[in-house]
């Protein structure tokens, strides 16, 4: 027997009884309005004008929650919170950042600045791994615009409506996105092609909903890409995954926007359809869900059905330390969360102010899974969302003699791949896969031939 959708989940305060702030009133920053964060007017002018300046080549983006309910202005510059949300100096390097502060000092007109910022944002590897070239498919022979199907099961999907975030991480992979560059930008509002596609590939099991971030957008419009999932010619399509931050950014998203609980409807809906909708909440640090709110958001998120399921890079500045991971870890299990993926920092943007040794991305997950129990060891990492898949470090060893990265294919573009151990020569220094070789004298690792050749096929230098 149907059971009938619920009508209103209530809202209730459960940490310690504590009311929290709404925040009804979503106010939004950008490099505009740097000098009129009243938070910030403790801070000099200097310092003002050095994130001015590397807002104008990296996207910034904030809201009155973060700043009010997050970051813990004492704390300031050391702040994980306001390092994740707030330009610093270091994210440019140094003769970049010279050559746009001073077109600034200069006066320069906005033509110049946004010159020079693209001549910038052109060096910064905009689209890491392949994106554009070679994970983009095909329909009636023609480029799909705004999906992404790089590993069998899996299509990624960029809705036009959710290319944007209700605040912007500093470290962001998909920084490209919001620099208003549309040639940098992946993005469709074509749901009808998007599920022509999803019916012709019957080995497409899940599909991941990103951007941006697709909580941005109003239920109604969610609803028009993901209800005719139900259709019975798309039941292949098991999984719904919506990969968002804004349990993180704007957790008002489920409890107080006026159309939450049409939102938690949605939800209900699909997975009373029989679909397994896997919210991907991106938390970076513990200090992110503490506030009375976020607790409130995942509760009732959780109430419909919906598995969250956490995932976070590790990166410098913000959570590179084991005990911010054993925390969080901890966190997110005792609230019915299912810690996912530790990342490896991507090569692309302000990399070098954020990436860490692999060795020691190594060692961090290491200390940190030791120190949490089963049901929190479900966190994989660190992996790298490489060119030819997602590697994982397993281990560090000596074999023969020779020190050496134990890895692995969590995902691969060739699915024979997966699963299938290999070895690189240790390198202290190295920060991304890309700058391994193999161990024990090979040229090659097991999968470069065929991964050649499928970058060749893609016109795409591997």
């Amino acid at each position: 027997m149907n059971m009938p959708l619920i009508k209103k989940i209530p809202v209730t305060h459960t940490i310690e009884q504590q009311p929290f702030t709404a925040h009804t009133r979503y106010q939004v920053y950008t490099e505009r309005h740097i000098d009129q964060i009243p938070a910030l007017q403790r801070l000099t002018e200097e310092q003002r004008f050095t994130m001015r300046v590397v807002a104008q080549v990296l996207p910034f983006r904030v809201n009155q929650y973060v700043i009010d309910e997050l970051i813990d202005w004492d704390q300031v510059p050391n702040d994980p919170i306001f390092q994740l949300t707030f330009p610093q100096k270091g994210m440019l390097q140094p003769e970049d950042y010279e050559r746009m502060a001073e077109a600034m000092r200069n006066n320069a007109d906005r033509a110049e600045i946004k010159k020079l910022a693209r001549e910038i944002q052109a060096s910064l590897n905009p689209h890491p791994a392949g994106q554009q070239e070679m994970n983009v498919p095909m329909l009636d022979g023609e480029p799909l615009a705004g999906v992404q199907h790089k590993y069998r099961e899996t299509v990624l999907f960029f809705p036009s409506q959710g290319q944007v975030c209700h605040a912007y991480c500093t470290f962001c992979f998909r920084w490209a996105q919001f620099v208003g560059d549309k040639e940098l930008r992946f993005a469709s509002n074509e749901a009808q092609t998007l599920h022509r596609y999803l019916a012709e590939h019957r080995d497409i099991s899940d599909l991941l909903i990103t951007g941006g971030d697709p909580m941005v957008m109003k239920t109604r419009t969610l609803a028009g890409y993901l209800e005719p999932l139900l259709e019975p010619h798309l039941e292949h399509v098991q999984t719904i995954r919506i990969g968002t931050k804004s349990m993180t950014f704007w957790p008002q998203r489920y409890v107080t926007d006026a159309d939450a609980d049409e939102l938690l409807q949605l939800f209900e809906k699909l997975v009373r359809g029989g679909k397994h909708v896997a919210l991907m909440a991106h938390f970076n640090h513990w200090q992110e869900m503490e506030t009375p709110i976020v607790r409130e958001a995942l509760r009732r998120v959780r109430a419909t059905g919906v598995v969250i399921r956490t995932q976070a890079p590790l990166v410098r500045h913000i959570n590179d330390d084991p005990d911010v991971w054993v925390r969080m870890w901890r966190t997110q299990t005792k609230l019915g969360l299912i810690p996912y993926y530790m990342f490896v920092e991507r090569d692309t943007g302000s990399r070098h102010y954020f990436e860490v040794p692999l060795v020691q991305a190594y060692e961090t997950y290491r200390d940190a899974i030791r120190q949490v129990s089963g049901l929190s060891r479900t966190a994989r990492g660190p992996s790298m969302s490489a060119g030819p898949g997602k590697v994982e470090i397993q281990g560090i060893t000596e074999i023969n003699g020779e020190k050496v990265f134990v890895l692995r294919f969590i995902q691969g573009r060739n699915p024979n791949w997966v699963q299938q151990p290999f070895f690189a020569r240790f390198d202290a220094k190295a920060t991304w896969f890309d700058e391994l070789r193999p161990a024990f004298g090979e040229e090659k690792f097991f999968f470069s031939d065929e991964y050649e050749q499928m970058c060749q096929q893609e016109g795409v230098t591997a």
